[in-house]
């Protein structure tokens, strides 16, 4: 045991606070008071293998590869070679995001400050252990939980936690949570609660398993599973009766029926999803774009309104001290002795304070400007303020609210420097008897302080490709207007004419949802009125994206569909975003939207090809069924599961990895699902019909044996299928019609070559037939190619 313990012995308030030692620190590592935080949100190596192994797909293949070679033909069980190729790509290519995923994560990677031997020191989140003493700042997040037992107008945000929306002043004594961050001034406070035990983590627990953020493509494919899965049995079922009910063995039965199951089976459809939610992912982490989770790649596509900070965002967040302009009869060395006082008053500062502590000096009479009280600056009242020993006050914030009513001349100045896109704060100052919690009715004005604040040489250019894309732009600041106004111009930004002060709206929802109607530009706005004004936009069915860098953005972010946070940002806006931007490169932003419309509109391509050839295999399993069940004849199935492996491999399976990982930036729109059964269902049908045909009319022609017509029958179902593969290929380009080309070539590769026809029981069908199926494709071909945007016309209407 340690012969002290800094939880029962606290210091006297007069001394220093030196923190543990390193044998404290190695005692609570060894007895398990480290800050481990439940595993994240990520799989296994276990859970991968058997996410890909042990999946429903698999386990229909694998049930049906035992069945055909219980039927004794080992030959048609080539499908299982999807199984194994879908479990290897798939558990390959998840363990290569996860390697790049960690990487990037170690540069995102939180971390506290602790005091340790008496010194301030950087650690990793999970090295914090009980008892140690934590450095709190503004846009810190809190690691664990905690006793407070210095404060210098700490004031702490709760609401993630709780759902409160007021900040909470703490002083030495109270405790803060986990999972809640500093938005003014700061303090130290000792870890009592750490790891599992802390406050963030018992809420949390239970929702660390790995799952993707909502998903509509995920979405529509889970439901096409679901159904598909309800349809198999009884139609597989029938298929087996009717064939066993003939004059064949029953081996040939089951043979017939795992054909018709096996086409039913979307087989590599889970996979490309997957590959191509991969290779979004780590083409944005080449780009130091660390996407949390796989599907974070579709959000910003699917977003139709993105929201922005100005500053750190469409500005460069590197604030530079411009020009201190005395007001009234205030000299400019007084005006400058008092900035350098309240500047560094503040031993916390923000990146504004910062900037103007580094340009003006602390004054030299420090006995006069002695503080005894300090409120840190804070986005929700917009101002910082000092208390002096001669018990005058000075207050440093907004001009519009710090200001008093009948300062004309300084609000006419402010006026002129905000239009020319300066962000300005106002000094104003009381007598004695002040109070620096509140603005003091005798305040008058000081001076003014003019900042820079520089515009992103690329922003008119990005924000200029969203307009471009449809996207629209909502510029959302805690800046006068006048200024968010002229910035925005600056970016580029349209519409800029439609703005508004922030505290002229409503608190309502829905008074507030009519009253941002198409308002482009907010200026004033709070961190709260952040967060109400993206759950306004969502009301009205918007997809709402949301960037930013400070801790005023925390709220808006969490609350946004997709939640966009700067690298160099705080800790809690990184912690709570869906995208984080390593390098702070806003221009990755386009990229970002390009990656997700590729992998949405490639994975709507593939999904289109595999749910059709689940169609057309439910309709062979209907019509060679039916006949049978209402009294017919029953018929040979006119495939052999070989047969249908050739076929899905080309022309979906091989041309489908092409296409999922194509490239493509058409504009996405919701109805995912509707489009692919609008396209899926008539092209199915169409494909089921000429296969069907083409069997019918070769079993009735004389010269045509059964071999003979199974082939033609697969040769009429590759054909309409490649003409579908085109289809949905569209944009059409030269490669892609090249890829048709040579997966027909292979087919024909396949069907001519002795060995290859062999083993596949193919056989050339006789000249007599070819007009007749040219005929039939011919039909078929037309009616994929017609219906589907007939039906989306009429759906329109």
């Amino acid at each position: 045991m340690s012969t002290t313990d800094p939880a029962a012995s606290p210091a006297p308030a007069d001394a220093p606070i030196v923190g543990l030692n390193d044998a404290e620190v190695a005692e609570r590592v060894a007895d398990g008071r480290v800050n481990e935080r439940p595993p994240g949100p990520t799989r296994t190596l276990g859970q991968i293998v058997r996410a890909n192994v042990f999946n429903p797909v698999n386990g229909i293949m694998l049930t049906l590869f035992v069945l055909i070679l219980v039927a004794g033909f080992p030959q048609d069980g080539l499908f299982v070679g999807v199984v194994v190729s879908n479990a290897v790509i798939g558990i390959g290519q998840e363990i290569k995001a996860r390697r790049e995923l960690r990487k990037l994560e170690v540069l995102n990677a939180p971390r506290a400050r602790v005091i340790r031997d008496g010194d301030v020191i950087g650690v990793a989140v999970d090295e914090v252990v009980q008892d140690d003493v934590c450095d709190l700042g503004p846009g810190d997040q809190l690691v664990v939980d905690g006793d407070v037992l210095t404060a210098d107008g700490l004031e702490v945000d709760e609401s993630l936690l709780t759902g409160e929306s007021d900040t909470v002043v703490k002083a030495p004594g109270d405790r803060v949570l986990s999972g809640s961050f500093v938005v003014a001034g700061g303090g130290l406070a000792r870890a009592t609660n750490v790891g599992a035990a802390s406050y963030a983590n018992k809420l949390t627990v239970e929702a660390t398993e790995f799952k993707l953020v909502n998903s509509e493509l995920r979405a529509g494919i889970n439901a096409i599973l679901k159904w598909l899965v309800i349809i198999i049995p009884p139609a597989s079922a029938l298929l087996l009766w009717s064939l066993w009910s003939g004059d064949g063995p029953w081996q040939e039965a089951l043979q017939g029926t795992v054909a018709a199951a096996v086409a039913m089976v979307p087989d590599g459809l889970v996979l490309l999803t997957s590959l191509a939610f991969v290779a979004g992912v780590l083409s944005l982490a080449r780009r130091k774009a660390l996407a949390k989770e796989l599907a974070t790649v579709e959000l910003l596509a699917r977003v139709d309104t993105l929201c922005l900070d100005k500053t750190g965002t469409i500005t460069t967040g590197e604030i530079s001290f411009g020009e201190l302009v005395p007001l009234g009869d205030t000299t400019s060395e007084e005006a400058a002795a008092m900035l350098g006082a309240v500047a560094h008053a503040d031993s916390r500062p923000n990146p504004t304070m910062s900037a103007i502590s580094g340009a003006i000096t602390r004054p030299d009479d420090t006995e006069r400007w002695a503080t005894t009280s300090v409120e840190p600056f804070s986005s929700a009242r917009k101002w910082a303020a000092a208390g002096f020993v001669d018990g005058s006050c000075c207050w440093l914030g907004a001009p519009d609210i710090v200001l008093p009513d009948d300062a004309d001349d300084a609000r006419a100045r402010v006026e002129q420097e905000s239009a020319a896109g300066r962000r300005v704060l106002a000094l104003v100052c009381s007598g004695a008897g002040g109070d620096p919690t509140v603005l003091a009715d005798d305040r008058v004005p000081v001076a003014l302080v003019l900042l820079e604040d520089t515009v992103r040489h690329d922003a008119q250019e990005i924000l200029g490709y969203f307009v471009a894309q449809e996207v629209q732009l909502r510029i959302i600041s805690g800046d006068s207007v006048a200024t968010v106004v002229a910035v925005a111009e600056r970016a580029g930004v349209p519409h800029t004419e439609r703005h508004v002060d922030a505290r002229t709206l409503p608190d309502d929802a829905e008074e507030l949802s009519v009253a941002m109607g198409d308002t482009v530009v907010f200026g004033r706005v709070t961190p709260h009125q952040k967060r109400a004004m993206v759950q306004a936009l969502q009301r009205q069915g918007h997809v709402v994206g949301m960037t930013g860098d400070g801790v005023n953005d925390v709220l808006a972010l969490k609350r946004a569909d997709m939640g966009i946070a700067m690298g160099s940002g705080s800790s809690a806006t990184r912690a709570v975003a869906d995208l984080v931007l390593l390098d702070d490169s806003f221009s990755t932003l386009p990229k970002v939207l390009g990656e997700g419309r590729k992998v949405i509109n490639n994975i709507e391509r593939v999904s289109n090809l595999f749910v059709t050839k689940a169609v057309y295999a439910v309709m062979l399993a209907a019509v060679f069924g039916l006949p049978s069940l209402l009294g017919g004849d029953s018929v040979e199935f006119p495939l052999l599961p070989r047969h249908l492996t050739l076929i899905g491999t080309f022309s979906i399976g091989v041309p489908g990895f092409f296409l999922a990982l194509a490239p493509s930036t058409d504009l996405v729109r919701p109805g995912f699902l509707r489009r692919v059964l609008r396209f899926s269902i008539p092209s199915g049908i169409a494909a089921g019909a000429a296969a069907s045909i083409v069997y019918q009319i070769a079993r009735t022609t004389d010269d045509v044996d059964l071999l003979e017509a199974r082939t033609a029958t697969a040769i009429a179902l590759l054909a309409v299928g490649l003409v579908i593969l085109v289809v949905v290929s569209r944009p059409l380009r030269l490669w892609k019609l090249g890829l048709a080309a040579v997966m027909a070539a292979s087919y024909a590769v396949v069907m001519l070559v002795g060995p290859l026809q062999e083993f596949f029981e193919l056989s050339p069908p006789p000249t007599s037939l070819w007009g007749p199926m040219a005929g039939v494709i011919a039909i078929a071909s037309a009616v994929v190619i017609a219906v589907p945007p007939l039906l989306r016309r009429l759906e329109d209407r």
